[in-house]
């Protein structure tokens, strides 16, 4: 009873410790990045609830990197990214020609998002043929992968995003794909065009089909008390929503 005792206390240690530890590891560069003067201070006040931290490090976006924030949004991220890449790093800040034809206001904030910032570019070429002219290193992709299956989007058009990002990343480089959890129904990303929610597992077979390997999931965003059955947009749920956080790797 007194092994078991010492074996219980010393693994309450070693947790405690290694609890301790990650607490003063996080990268001293994305605390920098996060906390960059350039940056709203709107982004800054978002920082805790979306877990940009955690979401960084996961996705190994590091000083020197070549990234790319796919379907941008209102540039959070690419946000976010540059200062954390540097000088000697660049970001693809990429909104599609289609969104922005859809919303006009997407525009507008990728070019706010941009102004003033020389290691990001701004892409808006369409989902059928854009490219970012060099390897990469990472790409990130928030809240947007069911949208690749709206209706109004080419049929298979998650499959064939998926193999294009594949090419674009270089060996051993990550997708990270974070979105909100929708209940799968019969029919995979049931739920996108009337809740604006993906399909977690329909997400991850459609992402390693494409070659890549499902690296890891990061649970920051998990919300066990979310029912999956509102709107994402809805005021009762909206930034509290269930969200899975996958990377996937392609093989080196």
């Amino acid at each position: 009873m007194r092994l078991v005792t010492s074996f219980a206390a010393a693994a309450v240690l070693t947790t405690a410790a290694m609890a301790q530890h990650a607490a003063h590891r996080a990268p001293s560069a994305i605390t920098a990045a996060l906390a960059d003067p350039g940056r709203p201070a709107a982004d800054r006040e978002r920082d805790a609830n979306r877990h940009a931290a955690d979401i960084l490090a996961f996705a190994e976006v590091k000083p020197g990197a070549k990234v790319a924030d796919f379907i941008m949004g209102g540039g959070y991220w690419t946000r976010a990214m540059a200062p954390l890449v540097g000088p000697k790093g660049h970001v693809y800040a990429y909104q599609p020609a289609e969104f922005i034809r859809f919303r006009a206001a997407y525009g507008t904030e990728q070019e706010a998002a941009v102004a003033g910032r020389a290691n990001v570019t701004a892409n808006r070429q369409s989902l059928a043929d854009f490219g970012f002219g060099e390897p990469l290193d990472a790409i990130v992709t928030v809240q947007n992968w069911h949208d690749l299956h709206l209706k109004m989007a080419p049929p298979e058009a998650g499959g064939q995003i998926a193999r294009r990002l594949f090419g674009m990343l270089k060996p051993g480089g990550v997708l990270v794909v974070v979105d909100h959890v929708g209940n799968p129904g019969a029919t995979p990303f049931a739920v996108a065009d009337t809740l604006h929610r993906g399909d977690a597992a329909a997400t991850r077979r459609e992402i390693e089909a494409a070659g890549f390997r499902f690296d890891g999931e990061l649970p920051v965003l998990h919300n066990g008390t979310d029912p999956h059955t509102a709107l994402v947009f809805d005021p009762a749920i909206r930034g509290k929503t269930d969200q899975f956080v996958y990377r996937f790797r392609k093989p080196r």
